[in-house]
């Protein structure tokens, strides 16, 4: 697999400096990514970078992924208007684990010659002190070349200070040591890095070359991917609570296939190119299927499938295809008996919840009283609408329709534990008995 064109193909490949394609087809290439643990967990827009170390690893050569614990204590001023917030070295810690456990699920840790390496920033920063870092980093940069950059140019407007400043001579320091200490010939990122990461290449060249004015031959190579954004140049990797996190314990399986599964027509083809591991003829045939049938969301599903399983297991896939189908399927009343206690938290996850006690259940007359015990308008704002909703045959308790407003509530297939009330396919409250 030659790396480069896998990129191409996939869309990947936003700039890459003079000579990195030809240094890849040498041999075997270390390359890194950074990532700040400013969150304690990554989100699928992280994803998108991490998808570059899978494929540098799928096609021989060596990623290590750097978790910042230094450079986390500031923040990267890149494609903010405001400096970020301080984080506390004991958040930062628990951000860092948190990392590395999730990127072990995309690296292999464990494949020999190119197996991949973590690293954290803070292990050789918190041994320099800022005279040595002056010295080591700050004589070898100009301030016109930092302040060249887009990410701090953007910034002189509204106020940058010294320390978010300094980023960029902190990131460009992680590459040298890097590259003196692991070998590491290449760094990548976003596109919006760019700035960043090439601040480490000149650094690496200056210092190597022992001249601000040698022309020699490159010595490491900057790559980016482009930033995904939708159809409608809207930001990516948002749902209606916010990021959506590779964090199991943040965004559940449930809601991460969601996320999945609503994503549009346009923006798909895409989609299935960055986050997927599959192959450029399998997503040609799947592309020609749906536009045969788009309203079966073959597209949708195959990512939501793919993603889903790599970052939360099979398991919680199949939890999530489980919950997808109770909660807007065909499932059936067996179906809800069928779940586990559990799994009964995950599938129900997002959903209106209310509880009622035995006693409130028993003095409901029918089954309109039910609809309006213990609800607080989440589903019908008031008895009459919920008569018409029946009347309509737009409601079903436990999967199962109701047509008549006045039908006794004592009917034997209500759970002791929980009724699913659903309005239609999408609109559900779940009454805890």
């Amino acid at each position: 697999m030659n790396f480069i064109e896998e990129l191409r193909w996939r869309g990947m490949l936003h700039d890459m400096t003079p000579g990195t394609e030809e240094q890849l087809e040498k041999g075997m290439t270390a390359g890194y990514i950074g990532f700040d643990p400013t969150a304690a967990s990554l989100h699928i827009g992280n994803l998108a970078t991490i998808m570059l170390l899978v494929h540098l690893q799928r096609a021989g050569h060596k990623p290590f992924a750097l978790v910042g614990g230094a450079t986390g204590m500031i923040g990267d001023p890149s494609g903010r208007s405001t400096e970020r917030d301080y984080l506390s070295e004991e958040t930062l810690r628990r951000n860092q684990e948190g990392i590395r456990a999730q990127l072990t699920r995309f690296l292999n840790f464990d494949s020999g010659e190119n197996a991949a390496e973590m690293v954290n920033n803070y292990d050789w920063f918190k041994e320099l002190s800022f005279l040595d870092f002056l010295r080591e980093a700050g004589q070898h940069i100009t301030v016109n070349y930092m302040v060249a950059k887009d990410s701090v140019k953007k910034r002189l407007e509204t106020g940058l200070s010294f320390m978010e400043f300094s980023y960029q001579l902190l990131q460009g320091y992680d590459f040298y040591w890097l590259y003196k200490h692991k070998g590491v010939r290449l760094q990548m990122g976003g596109s919006d890095q760019w700035g960043n990461i090439t601040t480490g290449t000149e650094l690496i060249r200056r210092k190597e070359s022992g001249s601000a004015d040698a022309s020699e031959e490159h010595l490491a190579y900057a790559l980016t991917t482009p930033l995904i954004t939708k159809a409608d140049g809207t930001k990516f990797g948002k749902s209606a609570g916010g990021n959506v996190w590779l964090d199991p314990a943040m965004t559940s399986p449930y809601q991460f296939y969601q996320f999945w599964l609503n994503a549009t027509d346009d923006d798909c083809p895409r989609l299935i190119r960055v986050f997927t591991l599959l192959p450029k003829e399998q997503i040609e045939e799947l592309e020609r299927q749906h536009a045969e049938a788009p309203h079966l969301r073959i597209l949708q599903k195959a990512i939501a499938k793919d993603v889903t399983i790599r970052v939360h297991s099979q398991a919680g896939y199949d939890l999530a295809v489980k919950a997808s189908e109770v909660l807007f399927g065909k499932a059936t009343l067996d179906t809800l008996r069928s779940i586990e206690s559990d799994e009964f938290d995950v599938i129900f996850e997002g959903v209106p919840q209310t509880e009622i006690t035995s006693d409130e259940l028993a003095s409901c007359k029918d089954i309109t009283d039910l609809l309006s015990v213990g609800s607080r308008g989440e589903v019908y704002a008031s008895k009459g609408e919920a008569r018409r909703a029946i009347s309509q045959n737009a409601v079903s308790l436990n999967k199962i329709k109701v047509a008549d407003p006045a039908a006794p509530v004592a009917l034997e297939w209500l759970q002791e534990r929980y009724i699913l009330v659903s309005k239609g396919k999408k609109n559900h409250l779940l009454k805890k008995v």
